[in-house]
């Protein structure tokens, strides 16, 4: 055991406790960079991963901490820290297993996932266990198991009542903002909807950065209980909670390589609705050459998968098959998907149809689930009451009201549009082309930005129709966004033969 004098560093790495020694210092502890260290200071301890510099920014009986490990010690002035070698977490034998294609029992994957809660998994560590799960699959009773690791390590939010309703889309289309349709109405009709949802990886709007537009999205555990009993549910961003934070931890060392284990994408989307006690949910499926499924073959396949870990987490669901052949809505980017939203609640005569019906299906799916309605017909029967009624939108204020209502901001004032170079039928439209363009124009991180679609699939246009409008918040969007090729995104069949 060495004894040191620490130092610190401010720098935060976000996400990891990390300590860093001189080459002199780690030789005498026998140790190499990724190793890990036990800190000591009284009874506080504390295990961090070794960082190992070649240069003199610390002497020999120093310690440096970056700004994470120092906090969490809570040093003080003239305190000391003990220093020794860290046993290796049991899950590295467990993840080792996986990797030679073993399966995982329920205690063994508590485990791993109970290390890298608590920080004892190096990224290393868990980016192989992330392999393993790609490489040999994850079987249903394993998925459920993670499920149920990645809940009971994390905040759970409990209800008594006797229906919680949910829902999720696997993603692939723009716009597409149900959720912000479905919750207002079925909590309306007095059912309890607490929904998390996603910022944007990889496209223009999450439904997280859509609704931070209206109102705050990042609350606590406490707050967001205390919201769902104030006005049935909420919409909330599900990183802002610890609700599932191993998954939050996983999906992070996923992303540079876009490794989706299907079980273990499986076992974050349930993660999230078991841990906010969900027992009645839909999952929508879009499918199509511009979806992340392109077959109905691989739509059944996930469906099955799906309602086999709901049996075993004992939740009511049905999984919907919908088309992702062209984007959802008219707005794409957080501002104007908001503008889509407030119009179909509004009842106003410009609101996007395909919006508005998509959400009175998931609602009808949601509500005839529950085994409450005698048919699809008089469920869809209530949605449309609720929504026609102004009751939707009003439970949206209030929504909004409960979680810190925002003032909205305007769509980007600078705008390119795109028009129609021949006459013809749209017969394809480009949805990961209209999702590049409307990130180039700065959606997320700017929510003015994005696009607006004039025409969808099936329309006649003629030659100089807008088929849509480019807004940015600043001129130099402007010019990343016409290097794109902008008249690429639709394609129109004029019909000569």
């Amino acid at each position: 055991m060495l004894k040191l004098i620490p130092k610190r560093i401010p720098i935060r790495v976000g996400h990891k406790y990390i300590a860093i020694v001189n080459e002199k210092t780690a030789k005498e502890l026998d140790m190499r960079c990724a190793d890990r260290i036990l800190l000591k200071i009284g009874r506080k301890r504390l295990t961090a991963i070794l960082d190992i510099t070649e240069k003199k920014e610390l002497r020999d009986n120093q310690i440096g901490l970056f700004a994470e490990t120092w906090d969490k010690l809570k040093i003080k002035k003239g305190d000391i820290i003990r220093v020794n070698v860290a046993p290796k977490p049991e899950s590295d034998v467990y993840i080792k297993e996986k990797l030679l294609g073993k399966r995982l029992g329920a205690e063994k994957i508590d485990t791993i996932i109970r290390d890298i809660v608590a920080d004892d998994l190096s990224d290393i560590e868990m980016t192989y266990f992330v392999s393993g799960c790609f490489t040999r699959g994850l079987s249903d009773e394993e998925t459920a198991n993670l499920t149920k690791a990645i809940v009971k390590h994390g905040e759970r939010l409990n209800f008594k009542d006797r229906i919680v309703m949910d829902k999720h889309c696997i993603g692939g289309v723009p716009g597409n903002r149900t959720t912000m349709l479905v919750v207002p109405i079925i909590t309306a009709l007095g059912y309890r909807m607490p929904k998390t949802s996603s910022r944007a990886i990889t496209s223009p709007a999450g439904t997280a950065d859509t609704m931070e537009v209206l109102a705050n999205v990042v609350n606590n555990a406490k707050k967001l209980k205390q919201i769902a009993d104030k006005v049935g549910g909420f919409i909330t961003w599900g990183g802002g909670v610890d609700l599932a934070a191993a998954d939050d931890k996983l999906i992070r060392v996923r992303y540079p390589l876009k490794l989706d284990p299907q079980g273990m994408l499986l076992a974050s989307i349930m993660a999230k609705k078991y841990s906010v006690s969900s027992n009645n949910v839909i999952i929508d499926i879009p499918i199509g050459k511009q979806g992340k499924l392109k077959t109905m073959k691989e739509a059944m396949e996930l469906k099955k998968r799906f309602l086999a870990i709901a049996k075993k987490l004992r939740m009511k669901m049905k999984v919907v098959v919908t088309n992702a052949d062209q984007p959802i809505g008219n707005g794409i980017g957080p501002v104007l998907e908001c503008l889509d939203v407030i119009k179909v609640l509004k009842n106003e005569e410009d609101a996007p149809l395909d919006l508005k019906e998509k959400a009175i299906m998931l609602c009808t799916e949601l509500l005839h689930l529950t085994g409450k309605y005698k048919s699809k017909k008089s469920a869809e029967k209530l949605v449309r009451e609720v929504l026609d009624s102004g009751k939707a939108y009003k439970q949206f204020n209030r929504i909004i009201k409960a979680q810190g209502k925002k003032k909205m901001k305007k769509v980007g004032e600078f705008k390119i549009n795109v028009t129609a170079e021949k006459t013809g039928k749209i017969t394809s439209i480009k949805n990961k082309l209209i999702a590049t363009i409307s990130r180039a124009a700065g959606a997320p991180s700017n929510p003015g930005a994005g696009v607006y679609v004039h025409k969808k699939l099936g329309e006649k246009v003629r030659k100089g129709d807008k088929l849509f409008t480019v807004y940015t918040e600043n001129k130099i969007r402007i010019k990343y966004v016409k290097k794109l090729p902008l008249n690429k995104a639709y394609h129109i069949n004029n019909n000569k033969k």
